[in-house]
């Protein structure tokens, strides 16, 4: 693959154990140049890891690709050079000012002009006025702006986010969402793992990876209408004895409280349909079909994926 291609990450059949236990299990995928690829699946599923093997951080045991043109095991260092990566936890230097932080990324990676480069990322992520101000005395959103603008400012192709915005208030959330898109814009690849339902659909593609296995990728629309599930949304009273009867009901896969209604769920769409029309004369309720959400697939892959663990064997 040239470096010019539209493609960043190729790879085929990845593999990764830990102590004989298989983290990753024959994946593979491939991620466009200037996308928002989003990593999704309980934890412990074996996302962190499958984001390092993408980009040469960690060796796979099996499989090949390439990342950014280069080859993921042999040309690993390469990559790296290439690749910025913001962690969940907060990793610059707490008791260095903002400008004290960027200033010293930009002369640990030879940025050129690096108090110039500083105070234009200040400017560009609105730290503008925060300059002095020391990092550990940042709130959490406020850290989040200085960790992006560090991981950043070498001018990476590739930026890695791990759950970034966790515990972070949903004005900040949605202003570094922002920034990443303009970012990706300008023709950044991003890989994100995150566990918010709303950040997923921000995302151009996302993959659904539970306990080493990709079970689900490609656009969010695309992954809700390859899912195969029917979805009823039910309103009205007595919803929670409701919920415990419709679980033991033929064809009900999942049944999810949403507010003041339930999302009632399932893979066989006739024998849910019967379900359904058997309780229509239920005095006080109100039924209608609705389209499934991202919420309602993820949480239905959730439930199969962990029938699959529990049924496998590691050696």
């Amino acid at each position: 693959m040239s470096a010019g291609s539209d493609i960043a990450i190729e790879v085929e059949g990845l593999s990764k154990s830990f102590d004989g236990r298989a983290v990753v299990r024959d994946l593979s995928m491939k991620v466009r140049r200037g996308t928002i690829y989003g990593f999704l699946g309980p934890n412990g599923s074996g996302k962190t890891t499958t984001i390092r093997m993408l980009c040469g951080l960690l060796t796979p045991d099996a499989g090949h690709g390439t990342c950014l043109g280069f080859d993921i095991i042999r040309e690993a260092d390469r990559i790296k050079r290439r690749v910025g990566y913001m962690t969940q936890r907060f990793s610059l230097y707490q008791d260095l000012s903002v400008h004290e932080n960027l200033d010293f990324v930009a002369r640990l990676y030879g940025v050129a002009h690096p108090k110039q480069a500083a105070r234009a990322m200040i400017k560009r992520l609105g730290l503008t006025g925060r300059e002095n101000q020391i990092a550990a005395s940042l709130s959490g959103g406020w850290k989040q702006r200085l960790a992006l603008g560090a991981c950043t400012l070498p001018n990476p192709e590739l930026l890695l986010l791990d759950e970034p915005t966790a515990g972070v208030d949903p004005k900040a959330r949605r202003e570094f969402w922002n920034e990443i898109h303009a970012l990706a814009g300008e023709g950044l690849t991003v890989l994100v793992s995150t566990h918010y339902m709303d950040e997923a659909e921000r995302c151009h593609e996302i993959a659904y990876i539970a306990y080493g296995v990709l079970l689900a990728q490609g656009s969010v629309a695309d992954v809700i209408a390859r899912s195969g599930l029917s979805t009823y949304t039910v309103t009205g009273e007595g919803l929670n004895e409701l919920a415990h009867d419709l679980a033991e009901r033929p064809g009900v896969d999942m049944v999810a409280p949403f507010g003041a209604s339930l999302h009632v769920s399932g893979r066989d769409r006739e024998r849910l349909q019967a379900t359904m029309t058997s309780l229509r004369d239920r005095p006080g309720l109100h039924w209608h079909e609705s389209e499934p959400s991202l919420e309602d697939v993820f949480i239905e892959l959730m439930n199969r994926a962990r029938d699959n663990f529990q049924d496998s064997t590691v050696q």
